[in-house]
Protein backbone atom coordinates (compact mmCIF):
# COMPACT_ATOMS: atom_id res chain seq x y z
CA UNK A 1 0.00 0.00 0.00
CA UNK A 2 1.71 3.30 -0.94
CA UNK A 3 1.00 6.75 0.06
CA UNK A 4 2.52 8.22 -2.52
CA UNK A 5 4.51 9.91 0.05
CA UNK A 6 8.51 9.52 -0.13
CA UNK A 7 10.50 6.93 1.38
CA UNK A 8 13.58 8.97 1.62
CA UNK A 9 12.72 12.52 2.09
CA UNK A 10 15.67 13.98 1.09
CA UNK A 11 16.66 15.87 -1.71
CA UNK A 12 19.63 12.71 -3.27
CA UNK A 13 18.76 9.24 -4.79
CA UNK A 14 22.07 7.96 -4.20
CA UNK A 15 22.41 3.74 -4.04
CA UNK A 16 23.31 2.56 -1.04
CA UNK A 17 25.98 -0.41 -0.16
CA UNK A 18 25.28 -1.58 3.48
CA UNK A 19 28.09 -1.40 5.83
CA UNK A 20 28.63 -4.05 7.99
CA UNK A 21 28.02 -4.68 11.73
CA UNK A 22 27.52 -0.99 11.93
CA UNK A 23 24.58 -0.37 14.72
CA UNK A 24 25.81 3.11 15.82
CA UNK A 25 23.85 6.11 14.62
CA UNK A 26 24.24 9.79 14.84
CA UNK A 27 22.37 12.93 14.15
CA UNK A 28 23.92 15.69 11.80
CA UNK A 29 22.05 18.76 12.25
CA UNK A 30 22.63 21.82 9.98
CA UNK A 31 21.40 24.87 11.07
CA UNK A 32 21.67 28.77 9.90
CA UNK A 33 19.90 31.40 8.02
CA UNK A 34 17.76 31.09 4.81
CA UNK A 35 20.50 30.46 1.86
CA UNK A 36 23.73 29.84 4.29
CA UNK A 37 24.35 26.75 2.74
CA UNK A 38 22.58 24.07 4.64
CA UNK A 39 21.40 22.09 2.45
CA UNK A 40 23.93 21.99 -0.41
CA UNK A 41 26.44 20.64 2.30
CA UNK A 42 23.97 18.27 3.97
CA UNK A 43 23.26 16.65 0.57
CA UNK A 44 26.94 16.49 0.02
CA UNK A 45 27.34 14.75 3.62
CA UNK A 46 24.57 12.25 2.42
CA UNK A 47 25.80 11.14 -0.54
CA UNK A 48 29.47 10.82 0.86
CA UNK A 49 28.12 8.52 3.42
CA UNK A 50 26.09 6.81 0.85
CA UNK A 51 28.50 5.65 -1.33
CA UNK A 52 30.28 4.55 1.32
CA UNK A 53 27.89 2.30 2.71
CA UNK A 54 26.58 4.06 5.53
CA UNK A 55 22.93 3.68 6.88
CA UNK A 56 22.24 7.10 6.22
CA UNK A 57 18.95 9.09 5.52
CA UNK A 58 18.64 13.33 4.69
CA UNK A 59 15.77 15.34 6.34
CA UNK A 60 15.70 18.58 5.22
CA UNK A 61 13.36 21.62 5.94
CA UNK A 62 12.08 22.33 2.46
CA UNK A 63 11.13 18.81 2.02
CA UNK A 64 9.16 17.68 5.09
CA UNK A 65 7.21 21.75 4.91
CA UNK A 66 6.14 20.27 1.22
CA UNK A 67 4.97 16.97 2.95
CA UNK A 68 3.08 19.11 5.78
CA UNK A 69 2.25 22.12 4.32
CA UNK A 70 -0.24 23.07 7.35
CA UNK A 71 2.82 23.77 9.05
CA UNK A 72 3.20 27.74 10.36
CA UNK A 73 6.06 30.35 10.68
CA UNK A 74 5.08 31.44 13.76
CA UNK A 75 7.32 30.59 16.67
CA UNK A 76 5.09 27.75 18.02
CA UNK A 77 4.56 26.05 15.00
CA UNK A 78 7.94 26.29 14.43
CA UNK A 79 9.22 24.85 17.91
CA UNK A 80 6.38 21.78 17.46
CA UNK A 81 7.43 21.24 13.98
CA UNK A 82 11.79 21.22 14.96
CA UNK A 83 10.47 18.80 17.74
CA UNK A 84 8.30 16.44 15.53
CA UNK A 85 11.36 16.07 13.44
CA UNK A 86 13.96 15.99 16.02
CA UNK A 87 11.54 12.98 17.84
CA UNK A 88 11.96 11.38 14.15
CA UNK A 89 15.66 12.35 13.76
CA UNK A 90 16.18 10.48 17.80
CA UNK A 91 14.28 7.25 16.03
CA UNK A 92 16.30 6.84 12.97
CA UNK A 93 19.72 7.05 15.18
CA UNK A 94 18.52 4.44 18.07
CA UNK A 95 18.00 2.06 15.06
CA UNK A 96 21.75 2.81 13.73
CA UNK A 97 20.71 5.16 11.10
CA UNK A 98 23.06 8.53 10.37
CA UNK A 99 20.56 11.12 10.30
CA UNK A 100 21.11 14.47 8.43
CA UNK A 101 18.89 16.93 9.31
CA UNK A 102 18.67 20.51 7.46
CA UNK A 103 16.66 23.25 8.73
CA UNK A 104 16.78 27.01 9.52
CA UNK A 105 16.02 25.93 13.51
CA UNK A 106 16.02 29.32 14.37
CA UNK A 107 15.50 28.87 18.59
CA UNK A 108 18.40 27.92 20.44
CA UNK A 109 15.50 26.18 23.10
CA UNK A 110 14.38 23.82 20.23
CA UNK A 111 17.47 22.79 19.44
CA UNK A 112 18.44 21.79 22.66
CA UNK A 113 15.24 20.04 22.88
CA UNK A 114 16.34 18.24 20.17
CA UNK A 115 19.58 17.45 21.52
CA UNK A 116 18.29 16.15 24.55
CA UNK A 117 16.33 13.61 22.73
CA UNK A 118 19.61 11.97 20.35
CA UNK A 119 22.37 9.91 21.83
CA UNK A 120 24.58 11.67 19.77
CA UNK A 121 24.20 14.89 18.54
CA UNK A 122 26.67 17.40 16.30
CA UNK A 123 25.20 20.57 15.67
CA UNK A 124 27.12 22.29 12.36
CA UNK A 125 26.35 26.20 12.65
CA UNK A 126 26.13 27.20 8.78
CA UNK A 127 27.61 31.15 9.33
CA UNK A 128 26.71 32.94 6.71
CA UNK A 129 26.38 37.29 6.98
CA UNK A 130 22.79 38.28 6.14
CA UNK A 131 23.87 39.84 3.36
CA UNK A 132 25.50 37.19 1.72
CA UNK A 133 22.22 35.25 2.40
CA UNK A 134 19.86 37.86 0.55
CA UNK A 135 22.73 37.83 -2.36
CA UNK A 136 22.04 33.74 -2.58
CA UNK A 137 18.48 33.99 -2.33
CA UNK A 138 17.25 32.77 -6.10
CA UNK A 139 13.89 32.34 -4.84
CA UNK A 140 13.37 35.85 -3.81
CA UNK A 141 12.17 34.95 -0.19
CA UNK A 142 14.54 37.87 1.05
CA UNK A 143 13.36 40.43 -1.02
CA UNK A 144 9.42 39.45 -0.46
CA UNK A 145 10.26 39.65 3.31
CA UNK A 146 11.53 42.83 3.28
CA UNK A 147 8.49 44.06 0.64
CA UNK A 148 6.42 43.17 3.56
CA UNK A 149 4.98 40.16 1.48
CA UNK A 150 6.40 37.07 3.99
CA UNK A 151 5.92 37.98 6.98
CA UNK A 152 8.24 36.10 10.27
CA UNK A 153 10.76 35.55 8.40
CA UNK A 154 14.12 34.51 9.83
CA UNK A 155 16.52 37.26 9.80
CA UNK A 156 14.24 40.16 8.93
CA UNK A 157 11.56 40.17 11.49
CA UNK A 158 11.71 37.08 13.22
CA UNK A 159 14.93 36.59 14.95
CA UNK A 160 18.10 33.64 14.17
CA UNK A 161 19.17 33.13 17.39
CA UNK A 162 22.77 31.72 16.50
CA UNK A 163 24.16 28.34 18.07
CA UNK A 164 26.22 29.49 21.88
CA UNK A 165 28.57 26.27 21.54
CA UNK A 166 27.77 23.88 18.57
CA UNK A 167 30.52 21.08 17.67
CA UNK A 168 31.36 22.84 14.30
CA UNK A 169 30.78 25.90 12.65
CA UNK A 170 30.99 26.67 8.77
CA UNK A 171 31.39 30.20 7.40
CA UNK A 172 30.25 29.28 3.88
CA UNK A 173 30.64 33.39 3.43
CA UNK A 174 34.80 32.21 3.72
CA UNK A 175 34.64 28.82 2.57
CA UNK A 176 34.58 27.04 0.08
CA UNK A 177 31.78 24.13 -0.49
CA UNK A 178 34.60 21.76 -0.71
CA UNK A 179 36.29 23.57 2.22
CA UNK A 180 33.27 22.82 4.07
CA UNK A 181 32.76 19.37 3.30
CA UNK A 182 36.40 18.34 4.36
CA UNK A 183 35.67 19.97 7.77
CA UNK A 184 32.22 18.11 8.41
CA UNK A 185 33.96 14.84 6.99
CA UNK A 186 36.80 15.60 9.64
CA UNK A 187 34.57 16.44 12.73
CA UNK A 188 32.07 12.95 12.12
CA UNK A 189 35.14 10.64 11.05
CA UNK A 190 34.96 9.23 14.76
CA UNK A 191 31.53 8.90 14.97
CA UNK A 192 32.25 6.70 11.41
CA UNK A 193 34.34 4.09 13.50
Amino acid sequence: MSSGAPTNVGASKVPMKQKNNRKKGFVLWFTGLSGSGKSTLADRVYQHLAQQGYPVERLDGDTLRGIFPGTGFDRQSRNEHIMRVGVMASLLEKHGVIVIASFISPYRETREFVRSQCRSFIEVYVNASLEECERRDIKGLYARARAGEIRQFTGIDDPYEAPQSPELVIHTDRQSVEESLGKILQTIQPYLE
